[in-house]
């Protein structure tokens, strides 16, 4: 699954990368599914959701993602790289 965006004047396709970004983040800091929901206030089974690529995060859940990480939105979702 992915975007068209435009960037610098020039249309392109992303690819959206939040389940292996997020999967990459958790697995750096030893995190589980439990841990984290705890941490940003959802279920387990919503990460869980996230991770299967069934569901994707609402702007909320991703600000709280990328706060909880320290890393950027853009990131997140594959737009930028770290």
């Amino acid at each position: 699954m992915g975007i068209i965006c435009q960037e610098k004047g020039e249309i392109k396709y992303v690819e959206i990368k939040i389940a292996e970004r997020l999967q990459e983040l958790m697995k750096e800091e030893g995190l589980t599914q439990v841990k984290l929901a705890s941490q940003i206030g959802i279920k387990q089974n919503t990460i869980s959701a996230w991770l299967s690529k069934k569901k994707q995060p609402n702007i909320a859940s991703l600000w709280r993602l990328a706060d909880r990480f320290g890393v950027s939105v853009d990131f997140l979702i594959g737009r930028a790289e770290y």
